[in-house]
């Protein structure tokens, strides 16, 4: 028997349904479905997290909504035939998103009738079906025609279904409209049903003892076997092949989707590859005035090679643009992450890291492996970021750029919290749960903390709240914005995607994260906000007023490598510098005594919660200071850890490490990477990966204390572990900050106190700090006083 679930509520129906995409896909493979839809309210939000399991296991995954008219109340059921009717759901979703507050949707009968060609749909009946029912159906008739048009069908286990089978097959019949027989799913096992009645109450605001008939009267909304759906659809087995028909003709696939970069930034005439090369040597003479090194030649010739051979040309003109308006506008900025890796972003300006000073590999900012778009991280002066997020909106339109954006999950504090209060959990004894969350380790709950906690082990409730915890971990709580992810397009991104209101005025915002994006090859650049750009640009200018031979002050012609600069580093002398002024880095300060760039780019990785929890900051300071030998298991993971002594600090080494020690391909190296990175959404696949690594290792002749060890440290990379080119881009402004402090120590107060508020310290300290230097400091004068601080022959007036 071949049937077709077209009818589900995934968790992207925000605290409705109670299963994942993938969850739908994975069980439908398992019950032998001929397709299985989602079908989420007014959304497309969950269809790429099931797009791609059923892409790899071979299921028919069918795109679908449930779109819910405004004004009447009416849910239909809709599934795009081809790329051009999914363009057109794309903007009808769009349309009724753009038109509301964020989160909500506001359609009319009207606008489905507007985009009604190539898209199928399936009417669901009320619970009483009255003329106004009887109108919109007459209505969709004249549009749709008996062809694309049904009428949904569920046998639930009420009290009356058969007569409302009844009732609805003589409706078919009497309309000529198709009976579509659906189960409409909330979760894909009947295991799922009392997490649905907690997800429901959490949405109602009420316990489980006062939900009453909020919730589902039995768990019978699970997906279930073709030959029950068979049975119950007995009297109408039409219904039954209705799946099967329309799931076959709703044949769009998300895999036709096309990015295109946009086309602005290509001079007239000029191929994009052609109007690159020429940009980047033209911009490399002015980078290097004295001659460009062979060395750099060599690497952008290898650059520009890949770039042509993988069609990444508009990425690099597009962000290069970018670049180049914000400077326009005195807005200082700078690309980070894997961008640092690249001689030719280096060249347009996009990053002030010198490729010469650093051995970072291209491949790990774009790889033919990977085979995915690049991805470019640029911080702006935190204080002027929104005039380059409105430029961009500005130049291609709302509808072709939009924010991504950020789904936000439960995890551990905020799932206790909301489970318990759905389980009549008093307020007291629910935070103490939430404060107090040792007592939960991956769903393996110690019964003596528990005990301590005031509850007992063996009672049903605390039971039920473990379970519905590991559960709801990592749900989808709501869709937010990206923090400055922009997805920017050629044609219009909203036939793409649905775009909708962001809570932020004059944002927009579609509704896929980071992850789908990734998973459909789509263009992203992040436009980044940074408090140190800001105070960095207002020293510069400051000593520009009073020195004029410091009128070629950048990032990247501040002078490298003063030993005077460094001195005052390891004497921890850093209020206010960057990434190494808090306490905890003061106290490493001494201890490591950067004396060269590449020591700062460890400085700013070691002191993190990642290489701190994996045990790797004491090892690489004993070996740094010799008092342990430095020894390596083979030559191979020499070459990868060679640079940190032997201890993985980075991403990078881990990923590679992976490789060499643990036999990983580099697709699953770069899984690893993925995991490590999405550690607070999928926090179960580090363990999993760190698993597969030990194995590895152990089978390929290492140690087990050496398996075990690197294993603890992916362990906590996956808690906060910088990726080595990151660590590039904050290195050199933190050298340029120190670098200002020590030569310019009125100017950097000044950029820093006129910044606020930013970093660790309060304008009070930042003043006395400076004092200390010998600076002179005047107080704030009605006569002399700006807003600002500024200087004055020397000395510090107080804004």
């Amino acid at each position: 028997m071949s049937y077709a679930e077209l009818h589900t509520t995934s968790n992207f129906t925000f605290l409705t349904g109670a299963s994942h995409p993938e969850q739908y896909v994975h069980e439908a493979a398992e019950l032998d479905y001929h397709a299985i839809a989602i079908t989420d309210v007014n959304s497309l939000a969950g269809i790429v997290r099931a797009h791609s399991p059923a892409q790899k296991i071979n299921m028919r995954f069918v795109v679908g909504s449930r779109l819910v008219l405004a004004a009447r109340g009416l849910a239909i059921l809709i599934y795009p035939t081809n790329r051009p009717a999914y363009a057109r759901l794309c903007r009808l979703l769009t349309l009724g998103k753009r038109r509301a507050s964020k989160g909500e949707c506001h359609l009319t009968l009207h606008d489905l009738i507007e985009h009604e060609q190539g898209l199928l749909a399936a009417i669901i009946p009320p619970s009483d079906i009255d003329d106004v029912f009887s109108d919109t159906l007459h209505s969709l008739r004249d549009v749709f025609n008996d062809d694309r048009l049904s009428i949904a069908s569920s046998c639930l286990y009420g009290p009356d279904d058969r007569g409302r089978l009844q009732q609805l097959i003589t409706l078919s019949r009497h309309t000529h409209i198709p009976l579509l027989a659906t189960n409409d799913a909330h979760y894909h096992t009947p295991k799922r049903r009392m997490l649905q009645d907690v997800v429901t109450c959490i949405r109602h605001g009420c316990t489980l003892d006062e939900a009453g008939l909020k919730l589902f009267p039995h768990g019978e909304r699970s997906l279930k076997p073709p030959e029950e759906m068979a049975r119950l659809f007995a009297e109408h087995p039409q219904a039954i092949a209705r799946t099967v028909e329309i799931a076959d003709r709703a044949a769009f696939n998300l895999s036709e989707l096309r990015y295109e970069y946009p086309h602005e930034t290509v001079a007239p005439g000029r191929t994009p590859m052609q109007h690159l090369t020429d940009l980047t040597w033209r911009c490399a003479v002015q980078r290097y005035p004295q001659g460009v090194p062979a060395s750099v030649k060599a690497r952008i010739n290898h650059e520009l090679q890949l770039i042509e051979e993988l069609n990444y040309p508009h990425y690099f003109l597009t962000v290069h643009d970018l670049v180049e308006y914000a400077r326009s506008q005195n807005i200082l900025c700078q690309g980070r992450g894997a961008a640092a890796n690249s001689a030719v972003c280096y060249c347009l300006g996009i990053t002030a890291v010198d490729p010469t000073r650093i051995d970072l590999l291209f491949e790990r900012f774009v790889s033919r492996e990977r085979n995915e778009p690049p991805d470019i991280d640029i911080d702006f002066e935190h204080e002027r970021r929104e005039e380059v997020i409105q430029y961009l909106y500005n130049k291609y339109g709302r509808e072709r750029a939009a924010l991504t954006a950020e789904v936000i999950t439960y995890r551990g504090r905020s799932a206790v919290r909301e489970v318990g209060k759905a389980l009549g959990l008093s307020l007291d004894c629910v935070d103490r749960l939430a404060k107090n969350m040792d007592w939960w380790d991956r769903g393996n709950v110690r019964p003596d903390r528990l005990r301590e906690l005031g509850l007992p082990p063996e009672d049903e409730t605390v039971h039920n709240l473990i379970a519905l915890v590991s559960d709801i971990l990592r749900f989808p709580r709501h869709l937010s914005q990206h923090v400055g992810g922009f997805v920017l397009t050629e044609g219009p991104l909203c036939e793409s995607v649905p775009i909708e209101n962001a809570a932020m005025p004059d944002r927009t915002v579609i509704e896929w994260d980071k992850d789908d994006i990734d998973a459909l090859g789509m263009l992203k650049v992040d436009c980044l906000g940074l408090g140190m750009l800001t105070c960095i640009h207002k020293c510069f200018e400051l000593i520009k007023q009073t020195v004029p031979a410091a009128c070629g002050l950048a990032l990247h012609t501040v002078p490298p490598e003063d030993p005077r600069v460094y001195d005052m580093i390891c004497d921890a002398d850093t209020v206010g510098v960057f990434q190494i002024e808090s306490r905890a880095q003061m106290s490493m300060l001494p201890r490591l005594r950067p004396r060269c760039y590449y020591d700062l780019v460890i400085e700013v990785a070691i002191v993190r919660p990642g290489p701190i929890q994996g045990n790797m900051v004491h090892p690489y300071l004993r070996r740094r200071n010799g008092e342990k030998p430095v020894i390596y298991p083979n030559d191979e993971v020499k070459r990868v850890l060679g640079k940190t002594l032997g201890v993985p600090l980075f991403q990078e080494q881990a990923m590679s490490l992976a490789m060499v020690a643990g036999g990983f391909t580099a697709d699953e190296a770069d899984q690893l990477r993925r995991a490590m990175a999405a550690w607070k959404r999928k926090g179960d696949q580090i363990f999993r990966f760190g698993e597969k690594l030990v194995a590895g290792m152990l089978r390929n002749g290492h140690e087990p204390a050496f398996a075990d060890r690197c294993f603890e440290q992916i362990k906590g990379f996956s808690e906060y572990g910088f990726p080595e080119s990151h660590a590039a881009s904050f290195a050199l402004i933190v050298y340029v900050s120190a670098w200002l402090k020590h030569h310019y120590p009125a100017a950097f107060a000044a950029g820093l106190i006129n910044s606020q508020p930013m970093g660790f310290y309060a304008p009070a300290q930042i003043v006395r700090d400076v004092r200390e230097h010998g600076v002179e400091v005047r107080p704030v004068d009605v006569n002399f006083s700006g807003w600002d601080c500024r200087l004055e022959d020397g000395a510090l007036r107080l804004g």
